[in-house]
């Protein structure tokens, strides 16, 4: 019987304590019963939705006029010599590191260690065709390559029917990759 008594004790004690943690503001000093204490009125304290100070400090700016958090990596300092190699078909629709579909005939590339969505120059040193291509994904898992192109990037560069080339790798800033690649899809389209 004491057991009993000391353990109904014990969750009574308890339930006082849990219950006075959920217990009402108390009033502040100007006596409003609905007012937040001054307390609780900090920097990081809860605020009641509705209320004036819960409207985000932006509500009169529109999402038009923002800015991009991000332009994305810039890796201009960055440059490699070595061995191209392509990939087709066999990975058409598959997912890359970046979560983006391959597309074989889009300019993208995958490389080792360079950042995803960074732009790269990429020279074939035996002919001197350069094309410029979006790091998507991770690769290449043969030794001796430093860069899998896409096909469409391969053919530009004219290693797709030899399969690998030797290259010249510049990174470039996204305002470089973008004013180069509206030149070579100016330059594609004339050539038509």
């Amino acid at each position: 019987m004491n057991q009993r008594f000391g353990r109904s004790l014990g969750i009574l004690c308890l339930f006082g304590a849990f219950t006075g943690c959920a217990m009402q503001p108390t009033t502040t000093q100007t006596g409003n019963a609905g007012t937040v204490p001054a307390v609780a009125q900090g920097a990081n304290a809860p605020v009641a939705f509705g209320s004036p100070s819960a409207q985000p400090a932006t509500a009169g700016k529109s999402l038009a006029d923002a800015k991009p958090l991000d332009d994305g990596p810039d890796i201009a300092d960055f440059k490699q010599v070595g061995r191209a190699s392509w990939y087709g078909r066999h990975f058409a629709g598959r997912k890359t590191a970046s979560g983006e579909r391959y597309n074989m005939n889009a300019m993208t590339a995958a490389h080792k260690t360079l950042p995803l969505a960074s732009y790269v120059r990429v020279t074939n040193m035996t002919n001197h065709k350069v094309v410029v291509v979006k790091i998507n994904d991770r690769g290449p898992y043969v030794r001796g390559r430093v860069i899998d192109l896409s096909y469409a990037a391969a053919k530009l560069l004219g290693l797709a029917h030899s399969g690998t080339a030797r290259v010249q790798i510049e990174g470039l800033t996204q305002a470089e990759a973008k004013v180069e690649r509206d030149e070579m899809l100016a330059s594609n389209g004339s050539s038509q």
